[in-house]
């Protein structure tokens, strides 16, 4: 057990800390899977688990409130897997190393994994604690939410029973989140050969690290430097002005994350080499006066490297480098229904060299607005069309419609205001969420969601803010006792 353990409330701490060490990355749930079959047999909680993996847990009410409506408390099992490229970590293996930190919780090196598995713990102990007066309750735990919501996708028929859904998926206490966007996916795949590299050519390899990425959603708006794009205009310079062929490019990692890391080797011809090395300078210097108040760690970085002996063929390394410059990223469109939330966005996640003859562009758009969804996934087509791309969609997820009058809205906010003497604020999220497609299932729903603070989601800087948790908590248990 580590440090953690011993903040308040502990129950949720203890569970928090048991869930850090089984590893769940996306689509390689098996282990956190058979950790929360075995909690259920452990402790005598009925379970369920459908042919995806989701498991549901419930727990019969608190003598006198049976005929209370039924709660679902619900939450994720899978967390993104991001680390330092200096940290050695196996996501398959290895327990997440937590430590404590000026007021957060934090991981060393890697993605921390509160989202979403502070929600999980919370849900956990609200079954095992004895304390709370509550109704019926289902614990909800999905797989795969990350990398496709396929937990919520193919969720079996029968798992669900409630009237109420309360979601732990979300990153800032005193917030109480009623609607979400939609989002998509869009990748374009380019065919290119590779072909031997020209004579009397420079190689070098080219870095850029030590960005704060961060979730592609939630921090879409907060002027975060794409490093694919960063390293693209480097590539697109070195194309008109020394004659650059390109025989790597890599960046990124996840759909969901803005990347923060890229490289790229390339050659430029050695009657270039003085001209090119000059412009890199030049370049590097606005980067770093471009970005010095938003990316302050910034890092970009040229070393001269062996002759490599294969370079992209010219027409696939135009069509690529000249489509990462020219694709949007980044907002689209602010919401006029809700002021201050954004509308659309578009997030240039990865760049990978496949093999030989296949490289691989991932990107995903999302909307509050199914239409403008549509519409600026069509927008991203077309720019990796016009390059020679083939271009594909995902299906897609729906967003989730706002309904101010729920009830379970109105319990939560008096809740909140009776708890804390303040009132929350009321929103709409731009990050994908379950609920859309939970509702397409049980139309009935009504949904809220909320949880602790949380910083730095999907990236090594992810980190929970301790004293918000026993607020959450609280906020939980009063809602479960209220409804």
């Amino acid at each position: 057990m580590s440090a953690i353990t011993n903040l308040e409330p502990r129950l949720v701490w203890e569970q928090f800390d048991a869930i850090t060490r089984v590893p769940r990355p996306s689509k390689k749930e098996e282990k956190i899977i058979q950790y929360l079959v075995d909690f259920a047999r452990e402790h005598g909680i009925d379970y369920q688990k459908d042919a995806i993996g989701n498991v549901v847990m419930r727990k019969g009410a608190t003598p006198g409130m049976e005929d209370r409506p039924t709660v679902i408390l619900q939450s994720h099992m899978d967390m993104v897997c991001e680390k330092n490229s200096d940290v050695e970590f196996d996501f398959d293996h290895d327990a997440i190393r937590t430590r404590i930190e000026e007021g957060w919780v934090k991981a060393e090196g890697t993605t921390l994994g509160a989202d979403c598995g502070i929600g999980m713990a919370a849900a956990l102990a609200v079954l095992l604690d004895e304390t709370i007066a509550h109704g019926p309750v289902e614990a909800l735990f999905t797989v795969d939410e990350e990398t496709g919501l396929t937990g919520a996708f193919e969720l079996g028929e029968g798992m669900l029973t409630g009237k109420y859904l309360v979601n732990l998926d979300s990153e800032d206490e005193g917030e109480l989140f009623i609607g979400c966007a939609g989002g998509i996916d869009t990748i374009a795949t380019f065919h290119g050969e590779m072909e031997a590299a020209p004579k009397n050519y420079a190689f070098y390899r080219v870095d850029v690290s030590n960005l704060l990425g961060g979730h592609s959603g939630d921090d879409i708006d907060k002027g975060r430097v794409n490093s694919v794009k960063t390293l693209a205009r480097l590539m697109w310079d070195g194309m008109q002005s020394c004659e650059l062929r390109l025989s790597y490019f890599s960046g990124g990692n996840l759909r969901n994350a803005i990347p923060r890391e890229a490289y790229a080797i390339f050659g430029v011809p050695m009657r270039f080499k003085a001209d090119f090395e000059q412009r890199y300078r030049l370049f590097a210097a606005d980067l770093h006066n471009e970005f010095r108040f938003r990316e302050p760690n910034f890092t970009i970085t040229l070393n001269e490297m062996p002759e490599v002996d294969r370079v992209l063929d010219q027409k696939t390394q135009q069509g690529l480098i000249y489509s990462l410059v020219g694709v949007p990223n980044g907002v689209i469109a602010m919401s006029f229904a809700m002021p201050g939330l954004v509308e659309t966005s578009t997030n240039l996640a990865s760049v990978k060299f496949v093999d030989d003859e296949t490289i691989v562009v991932t990107s995903s758009q999302r909307s509050s607005v199914e239409s403008a969804k549509t519409y600026v996934a069509e927008m991203v087509e077309s720019v990796f069309a016009l390059a020679g791309a083939d271009v594909a969609h995902t299906d897609g997820y729906p967003g989730w419609a706002p309904n101010p009058e729920s009830r379970l809205l109105e319990v939560t906010k008096q809740a909140y205001v009776d708890l804390f003497a303040t009132e929350p604020k009321v929103r709409a999220i731009h990050a994908g969420l379950e609920c859309g497609l939970f509702l397409e299932k049980y139309p009935e729903l009504e949904m809220v969601s909320f949880g602790p603070t949380l910083r730095g989601v999907h990236s090594p800087d992810e980190r929970l803010e301790i004293a918000t948790v026993p607020k959450f908590w609280e906020l939980l248990c009063e809602v479960l006792r209220r409804i």
